[in-house]
């Protein structure tokens, strides 16, 4: 027995005025301070209050959100009492919005405490996400990655109840958005697509999600990526990180993620950013070990029409390269500017954190910590895997 969790998703263009047909008193929109600056915050509360509804914003969202941010808004959401909560942004914003939520109605439990085995028996409040970048896919998933600054890492959790109520995915929103975020959060999309289609917890109801997802993405982040105006490929996109994350989102993920959990929690980088970097090299290093079914996303997204699931799978990685350089992706840890004595001083930590990731068991291929050790040293040269 298995499940498949999903939000009630309002997609295209226009989606926002979705918002204008809801009822409820108040809602508490969970954000950054540009979206605020930006005014986009602010065509939210319009529409909510159009709804009828109270609005409150707690815009203190930082990059990987922390412990104490979600803390705060926990507290915010107590003074305010909301039926909705609204998570708006990235990846961050949205991920910070459900732990505020879990904290908001179960304020006995320590964020490190949610996990799929505990029944929160969340009823005061729903969830709303609605993504500005396209990516994270956080918007349609269970899951939340939050930072815990005094220890320098990251950890991800979740729970089933936290699936948002409500996604609103509207292109409008990604338009404009620069070069660089488009590219991190995109590179973050197809990570997910690809990592959930091979993942050992992957199943025929996420499987066609996975495939659509990684083969829009290679079609148009490119074009994203150069022309923010380019609204087909804006939708494209937008929709491919909502599809991958309810890909993903009910199959796990896998070394990439772990690896790259542990990378940008330890030296401080985007997470897409991050976890681009290990995509190409773990499609490497699970094909040596005859592992991985690369071959059907190839050949999905008509790359190659090979038969032989090696070959399928080196033109897959060879893609993966060829776009992440197209769009300004680093290719090695050491084109991030880490020197390499500070790369050895932190390796064991990369390993040890990289190691407890909840990706990391769902792996198809699972490294020893020795060979883990020796994927980050080919990886900080930018070698291919070759164990």
């Amino acid at each position: 027995m298995w499940y498949f969790s999903s939000p009630f998703v309002v997609f295209g263009e226009e989606a926002l005025s979705h918002l204008e047909q809801l009822t409820g008193k108040r809602a508490l929109i969970v954000t950054d301070a540009t979206l605020t600056r930006l005014g986009i915050a602010a065509r939210i509360e319009e529409a909510l209050h159009k709804a009828g509804m109270e609005t409150r914003i707690f815009d203190e969202v930082e990059p990987e959100p922390s412990l104490q941010t979600t803390q705060r808004g926990a507290q915010v959401a107590t003074d305010f009492q909301p039926d909705w909560i609204v998570g708006l942004g990235g990846g961050s914003p949205m991920d910070a919005s459900k732990a505020i939520w879990a904290m908001y109605e179960r304020p006995d439990l320590e964020p490190t405490a949610i996990n799929p085995m505990v029944t929160l028996g969340l009823h005061k409040a729903k969830l709303i996400a609605i993504p500005t970048t396209a990516g994270t896919g956080s918007e349609a998933t269970w899951a939340l990655v939050l930072t815990d600054t005094e220890e320098r890492r990251k950890f991800s959790t979740g729970s089933r109840e936290l699936v948002p109520t409500l996604a609103i995915v509207d292109p409008s929103l990604t338009q404009g958005l620069p070069p660089r975020i488009t590219a991190d959060t995109g590179l973050d999309a197809l990570t997910h697509a690809i990592e959930g289609y091979v993942t050992a917890w992957h199943n025929d109801f996420t499987d066609g999600l996975c495939l659509k997802a990684a083969q829009l993405v290679l079609d148009y982040l490119e074009r994203a990526v150069r022309d923010g105006n380019d609204m087909e490929a804006r939708e494209h996109m937008a929709n491919a990180a909502t599809i991958a994350g309810l890909g993903f989102g009910n199959a796990n993920l896998g070394l990439g993620h772990a690896m790259g959990h542990s990378f940008g929690a330890l030296f401080k980088q985007p997470h897409g950013r991050a976890v681009a970097l290990f995509l190409p090299y773990t499609i490497d290093y699970t094909t040596n070990g005859g592992l991985g079914r690369y071959g059907d996303i190839a050949r999905f997204a008509g790359l190659t029409d090979s038969r032989d699931e090696e070959e399928a799978a080196r033109v897959l990685a060879a893609r993966v390269r060829e776009l992440e350089r197209a769009v300004g992706q680093p290719m090695s840890i050491a084109d991030f500017g880490i020197d390499r004595s500070v790369f050895r001083e932190m390796l064991p930590k990369l390993v040890e954190y990289a190691e407890q990731d909840t990706q990391f068991f769902t792996a198809p291929r699972i490294p020893d910590s020795e060979e883990l050790a020796q994927m980050f040293e080919y990886i900080y040269e930018g070698r291919p895997i070759d164990f």
